[in-house]
Formats: structure tokens, sequence, C-alpha cells
């Protein structure tokens, strides 16, 4: 080989050996769906454990919000939202994207201890009780969990009496906080914030009947191809496992 060449090529495939391992080292970044958090956050140790060298980044918020942030360009290679007319609505107009589904969440009433009322034995109606004054839940405009709970007490015929007592979070982990720090009497949140052992403690929950809402399917798009392998490993058996323990079902 020419002696002139050869530092060339050296320097070529040491830059080529960086800029790959640049590359690699770039975290995949997930808008995700707030109810997600806590189990969202398993999965993604359990991919980087699986796969040394790769790192999830994730942004939660309500899925309306990120919609809006991700048709404003901002940089996420998965969105994962709470049904599946978000990540449609945020490829809308552009090829090449499939929505898929990855998980079925499920909407509780939480009530709090010591009314002397109990969701699972008084159901939804126990919210019109006078002993119940505040009722948080998430911004149905923004968040698909504040929809479920809005065409819940819809169904019930509660949405325009409940109207002075409620309490809406911008979306629903920010919902569950007030139940957390007693700020509300009652909230509806996702089955995976009701397993946080603050609001086991101090209040009771019940499954809202699925008969009374929309089902929450609950979708996801992969936005660049770098965030494939951990949409199929969310989607697979070890990230249905996890999903299953924080309360959703399989889609």
């Amino acid at each position: 080989m020419n002696t002139v060449f050869r530092p060339l090529l050296l320097l070529l495939a040491f830059l080529g050996a960086f800029l790959g391992a640049s590359l690699a080292a770039q975290p995949v970044r997930v808008a995700a769906a707030a109810s997600l958090h806590g189990a969202l956050d398993e999965i993604a140790a359990g991919f980087e454990a699986a796969h040394p060298g790769q790192k999830i980044q994730i942004s939660y918020g309500a899925s309306g919000s990120l919609t809006a942030q991700i048709q404003q360009g901002a940089p996420f290679d998965l969105f994962l939202a709470a049904d599946m007319a978000y990540p449609a609505k945020a490829v809308k107009g552009r090829d090449g994207f499939t929505v898929f589904a990855y998980a079925r969440g499920r909407l509780v009433l939480w009530m709090k201890r010591g009314l002397g009322l109990d969701p699972a034995r008084d159901g939804i109606a126990a919210l019109k009780d006078t002993r119940v004054a505040r009722i948080a839940l998430a911004n149905p405009k923004l968040a698909p969990y504040g929809a479920a709970a809005e065409a819940s007490l819809r169904s019930a015929g509660l949405w325009e009496p409940l109207q002075a007592k409620l309490v809406f979070g911008g979306n629903i982990a920010q919902t569950a906080q007030y139940a957390v720090v007693g700020s509300v009497d009652a909230a509806f949140i996702a089955a995976s914030d009701a397993a946080h052992p603050d609001l086991q403690t101090k209040g009771f929950e019940w499954v809202v009947p699925d008969a009374l809402h929309p089902p929450l399917l609950q979708g996801g798009v992969v936005l660049d191809g770098k965030a494939s392998a951990f949409a199929a490993y969310l989607r697979g058996p070890e990230g249905r496992a996890v999903f299953q323990r924080y309360g959703f079902e399989a889609p």
C-alpha cells in the first residue's frame, strides 16, 4: 500500500468507528403518556440491561400535549399514547408510519378513607354524596383517561350535576398526585397509579366498568427507525409482563 495513503485510511477508519460509536450512544427519545410512568421506566431499564450501550430517554405528559409537540417538530423517536387516536393524529399527513396497540388501560375511581363511602360498595353514585367535595380527573381535552372519566360520568348522568366538584389535572399523573396529597376526596386515575402505596393506604379503589366508557386501548408509533427495537421489546413478553404488574391488560 502506498505509504502516502496509509495515514489517510487509518484516519478514515478512526473517524468511522468514532461516528459509529457516537450514533450508537445517542438515546432513543420517547414521548409517553403519564399513565406509563412506573411501568415504562422499568421496561426501559430492562431493555438497557439487555442491550448494553443503548439508552432510553423518556418524556412524560398528557397525550394531547405530546401530540402537539410532535406536530411542531419535537425530536422524539417513539410516541406511546394513552389511546389510538393521538398517535394517528401525530403522524397525520405523513407516509410510512404505522400505529400499533401495546396495552389496554383500566380506569379506577379512588375515594378517600374516612368519608364513610366505598366505591366498591357504592359505585360511581357515591360521588353524589355531600361528603365528597372535590373530584379530580385529567383534562378530557388532553388526556384519554380524563376523556374516559368524563364519558363515565355522562353515562351515569352525573357530568352536569357534579360540575362544581370537578378539579382538572394537566395529565393523569398530576391527577393522582392530587389524591396522594389529600387535596381531593375522590379521583379518576389509571390502575397503574392506583397501586401507589400512599393511595392504597389513604383510600379505596374501584375499577370503573368498561361499559361506562370507550375502551382505553393504548397505541404508539415509531417516529424514527432507531426506536424499533425498543418498540418491539415493550410489546414482547418482557414488556407485557411489566405492563401486567402495573395494571395494564394485553391489547
